[in-house]
């Protein structure tokens, strides 16, 4: 408790090197503290790079510190310099950081913090560095003309992001995002979900080459059966499968695709509310098909109650 103390009070008074010198782990002190001038000046030039990588993530850390360390040898030095919330885009954009888009970004914390400032995400949308445009973008509300910004970003995952998180990313760019984004664990839903995804004008993507622009042909208020029928023979397994989904399926349809070659097509052909009576019936006392098939909203509900009920009965006997 007395390091802890110690620690938060040097957050704010420079620590000096003595106390520096006491601590029987100095790494807190490296990543949060205000450190002498002299003390600093020792650090920032210390053999070690994981001190001089720690003291440059440090929030406490005086302003010839991050002069010097932004010059490092070490690109992922300069890369934690170049991340820092203090810099101004100019000075931002001076440091030679290293940044592989392909890599998982989290969001800064600093920017996260600033989503309900207008004018800091106006700046913060023209800086140099994707990873700060990238964490702009997953505000949930941005002035329309930051907006527009990140919508022409010339990084994929800028859009991304926008799309997944801002309520009011663009039309454009949802459906553009549709095209190559499968979703995330956190937004599986998006962007088709989103409120500003286009609803209407999607038939027209029925011929399309990409089978994630043709599934969303069905979602057009103009579509028909035929154009389910057409879809339900696909190449693209998930294109089948969409149209297993669609309740307005010909039922001729619907048995066949009970017989596809993929799972997926086959439990969401089970659960589709076109299929007969007859063959529903089947499905339900087939073993290895009855639990999709309990799920159809077809059943009348007396059946399922009864299904139900059969089904406790057999658990709770003994055996």
């Amino acid at each position: 408790m007395r390091t802890a103390a110690l620690l938060a009070h040097h957050t704010g008074v420079p620590m000096p090197r003595e106390v520096f010198a006491a601590l029987p782990e100095p790494r807190r002190a490296l990543e949060r503290c205000r450190l002498a001038p002299e003390l600093e000046t020792e650090l920032v030039g210390d053999g070690d790079a994981e001190v001089r990588r720690t003291l440059a993530a440090n929030p406490g850390l005086g302003e010839h510190g991050v002069i010097v360390l932004a010059q490092d040898l070490r690109g992922d030095i300069r890369s934690e310099v170049a991340r820092r919330a203090d810099l101004t885009e100019e000075q931002r954009a001076a440091v030679c950081h290293d940044f592989d888009p392909s890599l998982m970004s989290h969001t800064l914390p600093w920017v996260e913090d600033l989503h309900g400032d207008a004018d800091a995400m106006r700046r913060l949308a023209a800086s140099s560095h994707p990873l700060v445009r990238r964490s702009v973008a997953r505000a949930r509300h941005l002035p329309q003309d930051v907006v527009a910004l990140l919508a022409r970003d010339e990084d994929q995952v800028v859009r991304l992001f926008l799309a997944e998180s801002c309520e009011d990313a663009p039309a454009d760019v949802l459906l553009e995002v549709w095209r190559w984004w499968d979703g995330s664990l956190s937004r599986p839903d998006r962007p088709r979900s989103h409120p500003n995804f286009p609803r209407t004008g999607l038939l027209r993507h029925i011929a399309d080459p990409s089978g994630r622009m043709r599934r969303l042909a069905l979602d057009d208020p103009e579509s028909a059966p035929a154009d389910v029928a057409r879809l339900a023979r696909d190449p693209e397994a998930e294109v089948r499968r969409r149209a297993a989904q669609d309740p307005r399926l010909a039922p001729a349809d619907a048995v066949r695709l009970l017989n596809d070659p993929e799972a997926c097509v086959r439990d969401a052909a089970v659960r589709n509310p076109r299929l007969p009576a007859r063959v529903l019936a089947g499905l339900l006392h087939d073993r290895d098909t009855a639990r999709a098939a309990v799920t159809n909203p077809a059943i009348p509900l007396p059946v399922l109650r009864r299904i139900l009920t059969a089904a406790a009965a057999a658990v709770a006997a003994p055996r």
